[in-house]
């Protein structure tokens, strides 16, 4: 057996631990569980945007939704019976002024614990805002008691005059 042998072994080990430091420091740190806590809303620039913002008292209306896809129609039908002026009636038009597909997070309680653009608008970054505020505005959302909490997903259809329709309950488009 060489010297060289003994010597190959420490700068493998060396090299190899390097390595595995590198790695380490490139994961993401694990989640917490802050779905619950009120955090201070921030601007609405794509990416996340986070906070309980009306209220810290859930909403007296209960989803029985067991998945996601089923809470988005139970969200879709809060924030239109919030919203029923701003909901653009009939089909909508083959160019519309904007289309933002958005993440929200609801908790326990139906409080938007978090809100994150899946694809921002950006190009009208007014329409970005009011998104993000309706959605605040709305908050509590009904409690998904079955799921405990939920993220759903829905996809905003912006007309030029302000009023819109999610495409969970779009009437469709000419």
């Amino acid at each position: 057996m060489s010297n060289k042998s003994p010597r190959r072994f420490w700068l493998s080990a060396l090299l190899s631990s390097i390595v595995g430091a590198i790695i380490s420091a490139c994961k993401s740190a694990p989640k917490t569980d802050t779905s619950d806590a009120v955090k201070p809303a921030v601007t609405a620039a794509p990416g996340a945007v986070t906070g309980p913002v009306i209220g810290t008292k859930g909403s007296a209306r209960k989803s029985s939704a067991s998945n996601p896809r089923d809470y988005r129609q139970d969200g879709a039908s809060h924030l239109y019976g919030l919203n029923a002026e701003r909901i653009y009636k009939g089909k909508l038009p083959p160019l519309l002024y904007a289309i933002g597909v958005i993440d929200v997070h609801i908790n326990r309680s139906g409080i938007v614990s978090h809100i994150e653009w899946r694809r921002a608008p950006t190009q009208a970054p007014e329409v970005m805002a009011e998104i993000i505020s309706l959605i605040e505005q709305a908050s509590p959302f009904p409690a998904p008691d079955r799921m405990g909490r939920v993220i759903y997903t829905d996809t905003w259809l912006w007309h030029s005059s302000g009023k819109f329709q999610l495409d969970t309950l779009t009437e469709g488009q000419n």
